[in-house]
């Protein structure tokens, strides 16, 4: 059963993709900060199907320096990962002028430097194994601007500028690293949106809905599986035509 690290796996984007993953066969070894009713449900419901496996683990990203010692039990207990989803972070906006340098540092250290971490150790099995895939999550407001999210924003275009650049470093290893950039996508943090709100978003989509957290999921499949093989340092949008 080839293993897959999902980073934020107990809830929206990263539980769908914990839950496509196992009911494919995978064994997910979900962190995040804290457990979720819905995440250990799915993690009983794989323990009851024998399809997949989901295996939970918490941490918070923010503290750098436990990254390693995580990651290395994690191989000692089930073996070298062959998929890494850094999907955990943070959208905190404001204005830049008054927000506090501390929150600018931890959204970066959250968003940016613990993907960055992770995928330090973690591709370096898959570079000796020569196998391996690396997918980031980032978002539409890395290349398209969006009032008061600038420093959200520089932390995902600093995540498609990695993907890029590591792409071509362990290419030569079989290893593929790409980034998903979701755009306005229907999870709880959607549904707190006023209706105007809404509607303005999904009336200016090609599609004139919002894309859905399972939609993420799939694309995550794909570029974990054969269809993925020759995809590497792509950024894929997956926004119902939002900037098309």
């Amino acid at each position: 059963m080839r293993n897959v690290i999902v980073t934020g796996a107990s809830r929206g984007i990263g539980l769908a993709i914990a839950e496509r993953l196992s009911s494919q066969g995978y064994r997910v070894l979900a962190i995040a900060r804290n457990n979720s009713e819905q995440l250990e449900e799915l993690r009983e419901k794989a323990k009851s199907t024998s399809i997949g496996a989901v295996e939970f683990r918490s941490l918070d990203l923010t503290d750098l320096a436990a990254i390693p010692e995580l990651l290395r039990s994690l191989k000692h207990e089930f073996g070298p990962a062959y998929g890494l989803v850094n999907n955990a972070g943070a959208g905190k906006g404001g204005v830049l002028g008054v927000t506090m340098d501390r929150d600018i540092e931890a959204l970066f250290r959250l968003n940016s430097v613990s993907p960055i971490i992770i995928s330090k150790y973690i591709v370096r099995s898959m570079m000796a194994a020569r196998e391996g895939r690396i997918i980031n999550i980032a978002s539409i407001v890395a290349l398209n601007g969006f009032n008061a999210l600038s420093v959200y924003s520089a932390t995902k275009a600093s995540l498609q500028g990695f993907t890029r650049s590591l792409a071509r470093e362990v290419g030569p290893f079989n290893v593929t690293v790409n980034t998903i950039s979701p755009g306005f996508i229907d999870t709880d943090l959607t549904s707190v949106m006023s209706e105007a709100d809404r509607s303005r978003i999904i009336g200016r989509s090609a599609l004139r809905r919002l894309a859905d957290p399972v939609d993420v999921a799939r694309s995550v499949e794909f570029l974990l599986g054969d269809g993925g093989r020759n995809i590497t340092g792509i950024d894929l949008t997956i926004d119902a035509g939002s900037t098309a």
